[in-house]
């Protein structure tokens, strides 16, 4: 009964939430008949539902993702841990940490090798994107260089990370639209990565499909290596002599390969014409998570062949 103006023409360019807000405002200020606060109840669940959309991001998706999978393997850690300190089944004294809280301080260095073993197979599955869909990238490159490129990269690199993922939680396995981005934003720092016969392409996709694996064998190691799997060490396959092995030559692998890929990008001059913040950021920061982080499990994995145990892991 009540006849809202039509929209303006600026007020269609809205988005759809604040388009949702503005309907509210409206239905708000009508005479407070029944099927109006009906009304003002629908459209307040509707804004509601709106706004956590627009939190569905790709920023949020990577956070998420690296929150949980982390804070899991932790759990799983501390009840392997709780479920030793029980059976009193381990060589030495039980264990004395064995809440989440004292597994995740208790040992900053399996805690950060979790934590980047989950992010590296994250990276792995968008490096597997690079490589199957490079042609979309090559195309969504050229797009992102007319609009952001001449010294509005960085806008283009929040761009992508606040990209809404509209179809909800089906957009984050989308690996040919989500993530292909990723390598079409980074190529505007370095074009390379639009080009096949660049190296950093290849090592890239190299990392992608070959890192997965000892990722997920470094972790099972972390989690229940130190507690469970002296239980029957002389049948099980996942020894410290395994594990350091291959963890050596993956950590390496990944070091090396960002090394080489540093020096590329300093012996071509791909840093000229950016600000020095925004290549330190998201050239020299993001990639230099690859050389700390596996130097610590170069680390980890020399402890475990020397010592012939998972201790350095508790």
């Amino acid at each position: 009964r009540y006849n809202a103006p039509p929209w303006p023409k600026e007020e269609r360019r809205l988005t759809d939430s604040t388009r949702a807000i503005a309907c509210c405002s409206l239905l708000c200020s009508a005479p407070p008949t029944p099927s109006f606060v009906f009304s003002r109840v629908l459209l307040c669940n509707a804004v509601g539902a709106i706004g956590t959309m627009t939190l569905l991001n790709v920023g949020t998706v990577i956070v998420t993702y690296l929150v949980t999978t982390t804070a899991l393997c932790l759990y799983l850690k501390s009840e392997a841990a709780a479920a030793a300190a029980a059976a009193v089944v381990t060589k030495s004294a039980s264990p004395a940490a064995t809440s989440i809280l004292d597994i995740t301080i208790g040992n900053l260095a399996a805690t950060s090798l979790l934590f980047f073993n989950n992010l590296n197979i994250l990276i792995a599955i968008c490096e597997i994107a690079l490589g199957k869909h490079i042609a979309k990238i090559k195309s969504d490159y050229l797009v992102l260089k007319k609009k952001y490129g001449g010294g509005n990269e960085w806008e283009g690199c929040v761009a992508f990370l606040t990209k809404p993922l509209h179809g909800g939680l089906g957009d984050a396995f989308k690996l040919d639209d989500t993530w292909s981005w990723m390598w079409s934003t980074y190529a505007l720092y370095d074009p390379s990565y639009q080009n096949t016969e660049a190296f950093g392409f290849f090592i890239d996709v190299g990392n992608g499909w070959s890192t997965i694996p000892p990722g997920l064998l470094m972790n099972y190691a972390i989690i229940y290596g130190p507690y469970l799997l002296p239980i029957t060490e002389d049948s099980s396959i996942i020894t410290p002599l395994l594990v350091g092995c291959i963890g050596i030559a993956s950590y390496w692998q990944i070091m090396y390969g960002t090394y080489i890929y540093f020096l590329s990008f300093v012996w071509n001059e791909r840093y000229k014409g950016f600000a020095p913040l925004e290549i330190w950021t998201f050239v020299g920061l993001s990639n230099g998570i690859w050389i700390l982080f596996p130097a610590i499990g170069l680390w980890a994995c020399y402890r475990m062949l020397g010592e012939g145990s998972f201790d350095v892991l508790a």
